[in-house]
């Protein structure tokens, strides 16, 4: 596909530190003037990091033009905790959300699987779906000339996107099973995917057409990251439960200045994100790890940034932002 045409957008988790916090909005502003589709914000299970998540979703809301997705897990809520919730959000002008299962806590008795009345995503992005419904039953449109207003016959509706997995959920025993999810999903009321993090362009395309061939109609974003550490490997692998990519690995291994690391870590995003959309993909969605200069600079180098001569980035980010 043509690069020109593609859509990206960027994920940011909520700041862990005072020191963080007075950081990221500037990141969210250099990010927000690339234009991106949208700008996800996570949440923690159990509610964690509720506030904070909201402070950085109402933040993106009136300091930029880009829309906001929330991040929404089943793990540790009730039906009366998610419904509030979602309508804190949605009172908020959030109008995108990302509908996931989410990790349980480490620490949970044996047998306990940490979820609360909310067994699945699909059930998830129901109730979402059930609350903007109500919440907004109708539209309403003033009448000229007059003190009534009509009534539309539609509704205001929002985009829920669900976790795809193109090699596989920790817990399923075959793509089969991956691909009915996404099915169920879809029945639900689901209508984008984002997959989960991996290396090969292969692993996402092979998956996106099989998914496609299933029945699965929404689009289904490739989740990438720059790898510009040993560290930063590391975690991608703790985080994503990936097979260590050995290529990339013993290249970042055997560099031993930061700046040749963070070279070869945005070279290998650069060419995976090129070999996805030359592969059909509808987009990027590109996981900051709440830094900015490493994505802009993919999207430079694919030729995706808006203004890139005064957007791409030219100087350094700490790995430990």
């Amino acid at each position: 596909m043509d690069c020109t045409d593609a859509r990206f957008s960027f994920e940011l988790y909520p700041p862990r530190s005072d020191r963080a916090a007075a950081a990221l909005p500037a990141t969210i502003d250099l990010l927000a003037a690339a234009r991106p589709d949208f700008i996800s914000v996570t949440y923690g299970a159990g509610g964690s990091s509720r506030a904070s998540s909201l402070d950085v979703l109402r933040y993106i809301l009136e300091h930029t033009d880009v829309s906001p997705m929330a991040h929404l897990t089943c793990v540790g809520s009730s039906h009366v905790e998610a419904n509030r919730l979602i309508r804190e959000f949605l009172d908020a002008g959030v109008r995108r959300f990302l509908a996931v299962r989410g990790d349980p806590p480490a620490d949970l008795p044996p047998g306990d699987d940490g979820l609360g009345d909310i067994r699945s995503s699909a059930e998830l992005v129901q109730l979402i779906h059930r609350v903007q419904a109500e919440r907004v039953p109708y539209g309403e449109l003033p009448v000229p000339g007059l003190p009534a207003r009509t009534v539309l016959n539609h509704r205001e509706h929002v985009q829920i996107a669900v976790a795809a997995f193109p090699n596989g959920h920790p817990s399923s025993h075959s793509v089969s099973q991956d691909i009915d999810a996404l099915l169920a999903k879809q029945a639900a009321g689901a209508n984008l995917g984002i997959t989960q993090l991996f290396f090969h362009a292969e692993d996402y395309l092979s998956f996106a057409q099989r998914a496609r061939e299933a029945g699965v109609t929404f689009p289904i974003l490739p989740g990438i990251m720059p790898v510009t550490s040993p560290a930063r490997l590391a975690r991608m692998l703790e985080l994503s439960g990936e097979d260590l990519p050995s290529d990339l690995a013993i290249q970042l291994e055997v560099e031993p200045d930061e700046d040749g690391q963070r070279e070869i870590g945005i070279a290998w995003a650069a060419r995976l994100a090129q070999r996805l959309l030359d592969g059909g993909a509808p987009g990027l969605h590109l996981y900051t790890f709440n830094q900015h200069a490493a994505v802009l600079s993919v999207l430079d180098r694919i030729g995706l940034l808006p203004t890139a001569p005064t957007t791409a980035p030219t100087t350094k980010e700490s790995e430990h932002a």
